[in-house]
């Protein structure tokens, strides 16, 4: 059974005559003829019973009918979305890591669709830590995705976006207050909050930590600047994290690292030599172009 067939089919019940069917589908009548017949052999049924020069359908013909209608309804339709994915309309999947729910990410995307031409895309977003956001990308889940670099992924292109200077925050009254830098082994000495181990921003300070020789006091984790400042501002700790705009909403000190200088680096990644349509394509242009940072 092909499309075909079934729009033959659909067109010989509206017309009930095979003659003025064959004329709208500019095929001859006996093409039309074998292609039903080839049809009712292949169902084991009749479709069509002869009424003079006309034909009108039989009870299971109009069963099939029903049958038909949806099958060539859900063509048309799929073949009118993949029409809009091919042009600028479409649709981009993207997912990013939690520090970027706050205002990087949206605002990006509503400056991308306030342009008149890309008005009519549209968005799902994801918030995971960044070894999903890799499986999920490597599983076509996902697009595009913003996360930290992740080593052993040949497969996968990664483009620096934006550079987050770290730093220390307090609470107001602590005893590091009263300092204009703190070092990064002054840290130890203190309860810290720090970033889910299994998200890209913990497995970094970790590493930096460890590399200095560092033993941190960590006495609980969250998954981005927002939700550990609002901690360190109610005083369950200090903290080294990203500077970004969250911190700086709280109520706490906020103090330059003096003896290093760290650098935490969102990347956008995407899987190479892999077909995107023009609507993910644009907006990954976009990003690249754009070189905004938090």
């Amino acid at each position: 059974m092909t499309l075909n067939q079934l729009l033959y089919f659909r067109t010989v019940a509206a017309h009930q005559h095979f003659r003025q069917a064959a004329a709208e589908l500019n095929i001859s009548q006996p093409s039309l003829s074998r292609s039903i017949a080839s049809l009712e052999e292949e169902l084991n049924i009749i479709l069509f019973e002869r009424q003079g020069r006309n034909v009108r359908l039989t009870k299971y013909g109009r069963i099939f009918l029903e049958h038909a209608e949806r099958i060539l309804q859900e063509t048309e339709t799929a073949l009118f979305r993949m029409h809009q994915l091919a042009q600028d309309e479409g649709h981009v999947d993207i997912a990013y890591v939690f520090p970027l729910a706050n205002r990087y990410i949206p605002h990006t995307v509503r400056r991308f669709l306030s342009q008149e031409r890309y008005k009519n895309i549209t968005f799902s977003f994801h918030q995971l830590h960044t070894p999903q956001l890799i499986e999920g990308l490597k599983k076509e889940l996902f697009d595009l995705v913003f996360c930290s670099y992740m080593e052993n992924e040949p497969n996968i292109k990664f483009i620096p976006i934006i550079h987050q200077n770290m730093t220390v925050i307090t609470p107001k009254g602590h005893p590091l207050c009263a300092k204009d830098a703190v070092s990064l082994s002054e840290l130890s000495a203190y309860p810290l909050i720090g970033y889910d181990k299994s998200s890209g921003l913990g497995k970094y300070t970790r590493q930096i930590f460890s590399s200095h020789g560092i033993t941190p006091n960590f006495i609980c984790e969250s998954p981005d600047e927002n939700a550990i400042s609002a901690l360190v501002e109610e005083d369950f700790g200090i903290a080294l994290v990203a500077d970004t705009e969250a911190i700086r909403k709280r109520n706490i000190r906020i103090l330059p690292l003096r003896d290093i200088h760290l650098v935490h680096t969102v990347y956008l990644a995407y899987l190479k030599d892999h077909y995107m349509i023009p609507a993910v394509r644009n907006f990954l242009q976009f990003i690249i172009k754009d070189g905004t940072h938090l």
